[in-house]
């Protein structure tokens, strides 16, 4: 018993030790990733939008850039994530809208709660996709006056050039790999010398 304690408080150490070495490289390419795709959707959408919505729609995608450029791969910022998750959460939002007009906070608690039963049930699960289920709801009029259009602009223009941001800046070095490849379980196994159970 003794001995096993030993084996884990080293592990742990190890891990310690791992996640708080500082990669120059790795913290290089998340900010040149995440400036890229927040900087692109920003300028074309300043040319739709006034000031106010576009922080409200670059809010969503600001939360999905720490996914899929500072954790790259967890399995909430993969591509079946990111893109479904933000529409299944924007279909959501319009419909709900539409269905409920004039009740911002029945919409809006609906809206949310409805797109993560959905984001479950199709294994689209994106944290940040629940803001963009909001937006339909709160934004501007201009924001919803959009309608059905909100879901393919901004909402999938957007993801789309987050995602092919994070192609081109996450694959740009040997040590990222996006979308993650299968072997992601044997690199974790072989780098801390044990394993978790498979996602």
């Amino acid at each position: 018993m003794r001995r096993r304690l030993r084996l884990h408080a080293r592990r742990a150490r190890y891990i310690i030790y791992k996640e708080t070495l500082v990669d120059l490289r790795e913290h290089l390419w998340t900010f040149i990733g995440s400036f890229l795709g927040i900087g692109i959707i920003g300028f074309l959408n300043s040319r739709y939008f006034t000031a106010y919505d576009n922080l409200f729609l670059i809010g969503s995608f600001g939360a999905s850039s720490v996914l899929i450029y500072g954790i790259i791969n967890s399995p909430l910022a993969q591509p079946r994530n990111l893109i479904g998750g933000h529409l299944v959460c924007a279909i959501t939002g319009v419909v709900i809208h539409h269905l409920i007009p004039g009740q911002v906070w029945l919409s809006a608690a609906l809206s949310v709660s409805i797109a993560i039963v959905l984001m479950q049930i199709t294994k689209t699960l994106h944290p940040p996709g629940g803001a963009t289920a909001l937006i339909a709801n709160i934004g501007s009029p201009k924001i919803q006056a959009l309608g059905y259009f909100y879901i393919i602009s901004p909402v999938l223009s957007g993801v789309l050039i987050l995602f092919f941001v994070a192609v081109i800046c996450n694959n740009a070095t040997k040590h990222r790999s996006y979308p993650r490849n299968k072997e992601w379980y044997k690199i974790w196994k072989r780098q801390y010398g044990f394993g978790h159970r498979k996602v």
